[in-house]
């Protein structure tokens, strides 16, 4: 006989039409009829997904010490594993639910067996979900985030020790100041990185703490005494992360203080990337008519009407990941800041948003890392020439003969187009040996 294209599920409100190549269910055929929103694109996060496998083999092993049928036991932590780890491989696995559809159970397409024994009521969606949100999130951040923000501290580093000599004249206000070394300048950026580093896992404590065993309000209803503990610490073994169960579910459940914590964190790294890119991508601009102090790496043609130009696309792609993290802060923040009694639910946005931070970032930190940062050279003869025309060389001179004479002899120079040894010896405040001993870059770096 000819197989039939659907096949029939049940959920509370009656009969649905199941595509009989699917494993979801009911409610989310049921999801897909009232959320036409976005598209593909809005779908459940996979992470997510793998998370709730996670999640789902923990609670079954668990369970299974407290009475439940092993049969059941096993074959949902047979599932649980499938999706758990190859969520990604399998089509049949992915979610389709829209991200904006908060209550049911089937966060996404399961395998049957696992789907049925969550219809079964075995679980709530109320603590599960935040679970999951908090698996994924702390997998990725581990995973991605703060390995690419690493791998970016490392190589800025190593820029900086290879710059260490190289004097060059500062800018602030985008102005002419005073000098520094190239690896002075790269310094900052190394340590930029670094404080984004600890900001992201100074947050994580939070990020580990499970809601599961929270239940509908967090009270706990309906689980056994020890579950929530013992979750978390299954969870923990198969993660190999440091979760534990949330001190309060009634906060774990009604608030994600924790996720905007997080996303504020990424948000501060946003900041501190959109400098660093735009500072490199205007050291390196030109190359004959901007900076030029860098030479940036040559990736691809730049232009398809002047022949030879080469953009900066790294630095622009940098910065493009910088203003959607922003943006993304904004969205999770509004969401943080909307729970309502006993339950947040503008979860899954906010987890949405949090993972493609997480995700953005630290794979825009490998590719500007090797793509960028690794290839940068310093055009020593620009940066030569630069600093020997700076007016502001004139600040060594306060010490000798006080500011309003120094200005006085930048003011010149830069009216006459002369040097400013030159403005110097013309207005008569000091000798051309005084100029020479006084005027020397290399004892303008740091305290005397």
């Amino acid at each position: 006989s000819t197989q039939e294209a659907y096949r029939i599920e049940y959920d509370t409100f009656g009969e649905l039409k199941v595509p009989s190549d699917k494993y979801y269910g009911a409610q989310t055929v049921r999801s897909t009829m009232n959320f036409k929103i976005g598209g593909v694109s809005e779908r459940m996060p996979v992470q997510v997904i793998r998370a709730f496998g996670i999640l789902k083999r923990a609670a079954a092993e668990v369970n299974q010490d407290y009475g439940l049928d092993p049969k059941i036991a096993n074959a949902i932590v047979k599932a649980a594993n499938e999706v758990g780890t190859n969520c990604s491989k399998y089509e049949k696995c992915r979610c389709v639910v829209v991200k904006l559809f908060t209550g049911s159970l089937e966060a996404g397409e399961r395998p049957l067996s696992f789907l049925k024994l969550l219809e079964e009521g075995i679980y709530y969606s109320n603590d599960t979900f935040p679970t999951a949100m908090h698996i994924a999130a702390a997998q990725e951040v581990n995973e991605v985030l703060l390995p690419g923000l690493k791998k970016l501290q490392n190589a800025l580093e190593a820029k900086s020790k290879e710059f260490s000599q190289i004097i060059k004249i500062g800018r602030t206000h985008t102005q002419d100041a005073v000098p520094l070394t190239l690896g002075q300048e790269f310094s900052g950026y190394v340590q930029q990185i670094k404080y984004g580093v600890d900001r992201i896992e100074s947050t994580m404590p939070r990020v580990y703490q499970l809601a599961a065993g929270g239940t509908a309000v967090g009270t706990g209803l309906n689980t056994r005494i020890g579950f929530a503990e013992k979750v978390a610490a299954k969870v923990a073994e198969l993660t190999g992360l440091p979760f534990v169960t949330a001190p309060n579910k009634f906060e774990a459940l009604a608030a994600h203080d924790a996720l905007v914590e997080l996303s504020g964190a990424m948000n501060t790294v946003a900041c501190s990337l959109m400098k660093i890119a735009n500072d490199i991508r205007f050291l390196g601009s030109g190359p004959r008519s901007g900076l030029g102090e860098l030479i940036l790496p040559e990736n691809e043609p730049g232009s398809s009407i002047m022949p030879g130009k080469v953009n900066p696309t790294q630095c622009e792609a940098v910065t493009m990941v910088a203003a959607q993290v922003m943006g993304n802060h904004v969205a999770v923040t509004v969401g943080g800041s909307n729970g309502h009694f006993e339950l947040n639910v503008f979860k899954p946005m906010m987890i949405k948003n949090v993972l493609n931070s997480a995700r953005l970032l630290g794979d825009v930190c490998v590719s500007f890392t090797d793509n960028c940062v690794v290839g940068i050279q310093a055009n020593t003869d620009r940066i030569n020439k630069l600093m020997s025309e700076s007016l502001m060389l004139v600040t060594a001179l306060n010490p000798h003969i006080g500011y309003d004479k120094a200005a006085k002899i930048a003011k010149t120079a830069h009216k006459e187009g002369t040097t400013l040894k030159e403005a110097a010896i013309k207005l008569g405040f000091l000798t051309s040996d005084q100029f020479d001993q006084w005027v020397k870059p290399k004892d303008m770096l740091g305290p005397q």
